[in-house]
């Protein structure tokens, strides 16, 4: 009741300034967050692009390996006097990945075969890694896992695929120790990356995106946007109220004036308006009435 009151006590310029800071805020609420959610979007679809462009490349690689280098120097694992790791396919894509990075704009960018048994401990797979490995061996429709993870680095995004051991000759090396190469016990050892079996899935090939600078310029875009926003909206409201407040909230008020007037016995004042739009209606139409109004009080006077 105080508030329609209030309202009821508003004058019209003062009411209309109202709705226009309502419809001001509401139109500056509903843009900052479909925008928002737009450029967040965008951010995300930017991470995972880029992400996916990785992992390809990571898998090319490994490709390159098993199909052609590995043919190539498999039959030389029994007769040269040092193990060649270059034969893994996990081993080469570390590598190159591992040469990408060395570009600092690059520096932060991540990838693992993280493996709960590897040969090689480097590769041994962290809690967090270890559970996508479960993840993905508890559902083997799983072809993809995604998601951001924080890291000393920063936040980063992350793509999680699973490696499956599709191919018996990969269980020479991790079958047995007696069946693996003896340069291969020698420089990794018999502890470590046996007992694989066929059809397994062993690893979980993880790529991590920083994606902290990138959420960040998303940021700084809807700042810059929803300024540029604000401010048309705020010249857009103050043309609005400077036309609304020349050609009706004056004119209205200068009609109430002469009526005023009018109202008090002064029949020389005169609604004068020159339009022929509603409010010049409405002062021909005083204008009438006072006539009348003044023919009626001559007539009494007589």
């Amino acid at each position: 009741m105080l508030n329609n009151i209030t309202l009821k006590n508003l004058k019209i310029g003062a009411k209309f300034n109202l709705l226009l800071i309502l419809v001001f805020i509401v139109s500056i609420l509903g843009s900052g967050i479909a925008l928002s959610s737009v450029l967040q979007g965008r951010a995300q679809n930017e991470v995972a692009s880029q992400a996916q462009i990785l992992i390809q490349m990571v898998n090319a690689v490994r490709d390159y390996t098993q199909n052609r280098i590995d043919p190539l120097l498999e039959p030389r694992l029994d007769i040269n006097p040092t193990f060649m790791p270059e034969v893994v396919p996990t081993f080469s894509s570390k590598e190159v990945f591992e040469n990408f990075r060395k570009k600092p704009e690059y520096k932060n960018f991540f990838h693992k075969d993280a493996t709960l048994n590897p040969t090689n401990l480097a590769d041994k797979a962290d809690n967090f890694e270890s559970q996508l490995v479960e993840r993905f061996r508890n559902d083997s429709n799983n072809r993809e896992i995604t998601g951001f993870r924080n890291l000393p680095e920063g936040e980063v995004f992350f793509i999680a695929r699973p490696l499956r051991i599709t191919q018996q000759k990969c269980l020479r090396c991790h079958s047995t120790p007696d069946q693996a190469p003896k340069t291969q016990l020698a420089t990794y050892g018999s502890e470590n990356g046996f007992g694989w079996q066929l059809n397994q899935i062993v690893s979980a090939q993880v790529i991590s995106v920083p994606s902290e600078d990138i959420f960040a310029n998303a940021k700084r875009t809807w700042i810059l946007i929803m300024g540029l926003l604000i401010t048309i909206f705020a010249i857009i409201i103050f043309l609005i109220n400077f036309l609304i407040k020349k050609t009706v909230i004056q004119r209205i008020r200068r009609i109430e004036r002469i009526a005023q007037k009018v109202s008090t016995g002064d029949m020389s004042a005169d609604f004068e308006e020159i339009s022929n739009d509603e409010i010049g209606g409405l002062a021909e139409a005083f204008n009438r009435m006072k006539a009348s109004l003044k023919i009626a009080l001559d007539m009494l006077n007589n």
